[in-house]
C-alpha cells in the first residue's frame, strides 16, 4: 500500500543538498516519488510500506549525511526559535574588520592599511583550519554522497588561495625579500560573506517566508479553564476536549468549541479570509484562533491541537508549502551539473589565463572568483521561496491549495467552470413574488398562514423557505393534521377552521397561473396553494445571487477570463441568472457526466479550465478540469477531489486564488531569470578578471538573498 510521509532536513546548503537526497530516494525500488524542497526544508516521500516503513526512510536520508526527522499530522508546527547570530559568524565577522580596513585602503593608494603578513596568515589559518570546518565537513559529504554542492566551490576556492598564500610567503624566492604577493584576505573574506549569506538566508526562509510562524502565534498559550468548580489559567497543553474554557475580550479562542453561555463577536478572518465579525452566542461554534472583538464566552472544547479547523490548516499549509511545482524541475536540473560545471569552468579558466598572461598568480585568482561567484543557491530558492510566500498569501485570502502543482497550474487559467446553486447563489430558496387569485377570499397574509401550516410538515428547502417568511412577518401558523405527502407533486393537511389544503405543483393544487410580466415567474420554483380544491394562490421562489458574485464575475472577466455555468437547473433558470451576470455561455440540464464531458471538450479546444462546486454532483467535473476549487463544508467527495478549497462560499475567493497564482508565477519566472542572468553574466566575468575573488564572493552570498527578497515582495502584491 503506497503510503506518504514528510521529513524535515536538516544540514542542507543548498540545492545540490536537496536534488543529492532526491537521487537517493528515488533510486529506491520501494520509494514511488521523492521530492525535496530546499526553501522549506522538507521532504516529502511517497512509499510502499510493505516493503519498508519511514524510519528506514529517515535512516537512508541520514546515510547520506543529513538529519531527518518525521512530520505528522498528530502534531501542530513548532515555532521556529529565533535565529541569532552565533559566535562562530560573530568571530568570523571580527576578524574581517581588519581586512576590510585595508582593502579600503589600497583602493585609495593607502597600502599601509593593511596589516603585516605574518598577522594575516595567522588571522587566516584561525579562519581556514577551524572557522571553515562546518564547509569542509559539508563539501566532504556531499562527494562522498556523489554530487558536490555550493560548499565545494567554496572550500576549493578559498583553500587553494590559502595554500598558495602560504607558499609565496614562507617558501617563494620573493619572501625573503619581503615581496611575497599574498592573497589571504580573499579566503578570511570568501568565508565571512558567504557564511553571513547563508544566516540571512535561512533566517528568511525559517520566518519571512513561512507563514506558519505566524498562525501559531493566533493559538494562545495560557488559557481560562474551569477545572472542579473553579477557574484556574492552565497551559494549552493541558486542555482536554470537554473542558469549559473562557475567553474574554481581547483574547484568542484556544480550541474549536460549542458556546454554553455568553455573547460576543469573534473575528475568524485568519480562516475563512473575510474580516467581519462573526457574531456568537449560545449554541454557536467557536474556531481555535479567533479573536474575540466584543464580549465574552464560555465554550465547551470539541477539538484540540492538529484535529481543530487551525490545525488542520496549518498541517495544510505546511505539506503544500513543502511540495514542488513543475517548474521547479527546470532550476533542479541545472542545479545537479552546475557544481561540476563551474569546477570544470575554472580549470578552463586558470589554464588559459596562464597561457595568455603567463602569470599563474593571476591564472589562479581569476579561477578562485570564477568558483565563489557561482551560486546554486539562488537557483534552488527561485522557485520554492515564491510558492511559500504565495501559499501564505493565499491562506491569509482563505484559499487552501494542495499542492503547489496546484498553485501554478491555476495561474495558467483561462476559462472557469462554475456550479449555479452554492456557488453563484446562496443555495437557500426565497419567495420572490406571491400571487393571489382574485375572489377567491384569502389576501397575502392568509396565503402565507395556510401555506406554512401546510410546509411545516415538509423538509423539502421550498416548504422550509415559506415557513421561514412566514415567520418573518410575525404571522401565528396555524395547527395542521393528517399531514401527507405525495411524491413528485407535493403535501396535503387538514388545517383548522380552512380546510383540506394542497401545496404544491400547479397542477397539484390545480391551479393555472396568468401570463406575469414579472420574468421570475419563468425562472423560479412554484409552489402553489389549494383549499378543499380550489386554487387560492402561490409562491414564486427563487436563489438569490450571492452578494459578491457580480463583481467577481467582473474581476473574472477583467483578467481575460471565460466564465461558464453549469447546472443541473432547466436551462430557462440558468439562461436567467447568466443574463444578471453578463456570462454569455450558460447550460441547464446538465448531468454530472454532462459537465464532465463539458469541461473535457473545452480542454480539447486549447482551454485551462478550473471548476468550482460544493456537491457531490460537481465532484466529476473537478476531477475533470486542469485546476479544480471545492467550497469548505461542501461535500467531502468535492473537497477531496479539488486542487483547493476556498473557505468563503464565494466567487470573490475563486478570483482570489487565480490572481494569487498569477503573482506567484511571476515572481517565479523572475527569480528564475534573476538566477540564471547571475551565473551567466558573473562566471564569464569572474573568468575574465572583471571580479576579484572578494568581490565575487559578497556577490554570490547576495544572490541568495536577493531572490528571497524578490520572493518577500509578493506579500506587497495587490490582489484587485
Amino acid at each position: 500500500m503506497q503510503q506518504k510521509v514528510r521529513f524535515q532536513i536538516e544540514g542542507m546548503t543548498c540545492q545540490a543538498c536537496a536534488s543529492r537526497i532526491e537521487k537517493v530516494l528515488n533510486k529506491k525500488d520501494f520509494v514511488e516519488s521523492a521530492g525535496v524542497n530546499f526553501a522549506s526544508e522538507e521532504a516529502q516521500v511517497t512509499f510502499d510500506d510493505s516493503k519498508t516503513s519511514a524510519a528506514d526512510i529517515a535512516k537512508i536520508i541520514e546515510k547520506t549525511g543529513y538529519g531527518a526527522k518525521e512530520k505528522t499530522e498528530d502534531t501542530l508546527p513548532q515555532p521556529e526559535a529565533e535565529h541569532h547570530i552565533g559566535w562562530r559568524l560573530w568571530l568570523l565577522l571580527a576578524i574581517n574588520i581588519p581586512f576590510l580596513i585595508g582593502m579600503a585602503g589600497m583602493m585609495i593608494g593607502r597600502h599601509d592599511w593593511m596589516i603585516p603578513p605574518v598577522w594575516q596568515f595567522v588571522l587566516a589559518s584561525v579562519v581556514q583550519l577551524w572557522l571553515a570546518i562546518p564547509f569542509y565537513k559539508s563539501a566532504w559529504a556531499s562527494i562522498k554522497g556523489g554530487l558536490a554542492n555550493m560548499d565545494v566551490l567554496v572550500t576549493i576556492g578559498t583553500v587553494s588561495i590559502y595554500l598558495y598564500s602560504v607558499y609565496m610567503l614562507f617558501f617563494s624566492p620573493h619572501a625573503a625579500h619581503g615581496m611575497a604577493h599574498v592573497y589571504f584576505e580573499v579566503g578570511v573574506m570568501v568565508i565571512g560573506f558567504v557564511s553571513l549569506g547563508k544566516f540571512l538566508e535561512h533566517r528568511t526562509k525559517k520566518s519571512s517566508l513561512n507563514s506558519l510562524g505566524l498562525l501559531l502565534k493566533l493559538t494562545p498559550t495560557q488559557v481560562n479553564v474551569q477545572r472542579d468548580g473553579e477557574w484556574k489559567q492552565l497551559p494549552i497543553d493541558q486542555v482536554q476536549i470537554g473542558d469549559l474554557i473562557r475567553a474574554n475580550h481581547g483574547e484568542r479562542i484556544a480550541a474549536d468549541g460549542i458556546i454554553e453561555s455568553g455573547s460576543g463577536w469573534a473575528d475568524e478572518s485568519h480562516l475563512t479570509g473575510e474580516s467581519n465579525p462573526e457574531e456568537k452566542k449560545a449554541g454557536g461554534k467557536v474556531l481555535a484562533g479567533a479573536l474575540m472583538t466584543e464580549g465574552s464566552v464560555v465554550y465547551r472544547a470539541t477539538q484540540l491541537g492538529s484535529q481543530t479547523l487551525l490545525g488542520d490548516m496549518m498541517n495544510a499549509l505546511s505539506e503544500a508549502q513543502g511540495s514542488k511545482a513543475p517548474i521547479a524541475r527546470v532550476a533542479d536540473k541545472a542545479a545537479a551539473v552546475f557544481v561540476p560545471a563551474v569546477v570544470g569552468i575554472a580549470l578552463l579558466t586558470f589554464i588559459a589565463t596562464w597561457l595568455v598572461k603567463g602569470d599563474w598568480t593571476v591564472a589562479l585568482m581569476h579561477a578562485v572568483a570564477v568558483l565563489v561567484i557561482a551560486c546554486p543557491c539562488a537557483l534552488g530558492l527561485a522557485t520554492p521561496a515564491a510558492i511559500m510566500v504565495g501559499m501564505g498569501k493565499a491562506v491569509k485570502h482563505g484559499i487552501w491549495f494542495k499542492d503547489a502543482a496546484a498553485m501554478e497550474e491555476a495561474a495558467h487559467v483561462d476559462a472557469v467552470v462554475l456550479d449555479k446553486t452554492g456557488t453563484l447563489t446562496e443555495g437557500k430558496p426565497q419567495v420572490a413574488a406571491v400571487y393571489c387569485v382574485p375572489d377567491s377570499g384569502f389576501d397575502e397574509d392568509a396565503l402565507y398562514r395556510i401555506a406554512a401550516a401546510v410546509e411545516q410538515n415538509a423538509a423539502h428547502p421550498l416548504a422550509r423557505a415559506i415557513v421561514s417568511a412566514a415567520q418573518a412577518r410575525g404571522l401565528d401558523i396555524p395547527a395542521a393534521q393528517n399531514a401527507q405527502t405525495v411524491v413528485g407533486a407535493g403535501i396535503t393537511a387538514e388545517v383548522e377552521g380552512v380546510g383540506l389544503v394542497k401545496a404544491g405543483k400547479a397542477e397539484f393544487a390545480e391551479l393555472t397561473l396568468p401570463k406575469f410580466s414579472d420574468g421570475v415567474w419563468d425562472i423560479a420554483s412554484i409552489v402553489a396553494v389549494s383549499v378543499d380544491n380550489k386554487p387560492i394562490g402561490a409562491f414564486a421562489l427563487a436563489d438569490a445571487l450571492k452578494a459578491d458574485t457580480a463583481e467577481a464575475i467582473g474581476r473574472l472577466k477583467k483578467h481575460n477570463i471565460d466564465v461558464y455555468i453549469m447546472s443541473g437547473d432547466n436551462q430557462g433558470t440558468v439562461e436567467y441568472v447568466a443574463k444578471q451576470l453578463g456570462i454569455a455561455h450558460a447550460f441547464g440540464n446538465m448531468s454530472p457526466r454532462d459537465k464532465a464531458a463539458e469541461v473535457q471538450k473545452l480542454k480539447a479546444a486549447g482551454k485551462t479550465v478550473a471548476m468550482v462546486g460544493d456537491g457531490i454532483n460537481d465532484a466529476p467535473a473537478l476531477a475533470a478540469a486542469n485546476v479544480s476549487f471545492a467550497m469548505k463544508g461542501g461535500a467531502d467527495v468535492a473537497e477531496h477531489t479539488a486542487s483547493a478549497t476556498l473557505m468563503q462560499h464565494s466567487v470573490n475567493q475563486l478570483a482570489d486564488a487565480l490572481l494569487v497564482s498569477q503573482a506567484t508565477l511571476k515572481n517565479i519566472k523572475q527569480n528564475l531569470f534573476f538566477a540564471f542572468f547571475y551565473n551567466i553574466l558573473g562566471v564569464p566575468l569572474a573568468a575574465l578578471g572583471f571580479l576579484n575573488p572578494v568581490i565575487a564572493g559578497a556577490a554570490m552570498a547576495a544572490s541568495s538573498v536577493s531572490v528571497l527578497s524578490n520572493a518577500l515582495r509578493l506579500k506587497r502584491v495587490k490582489i484587485e
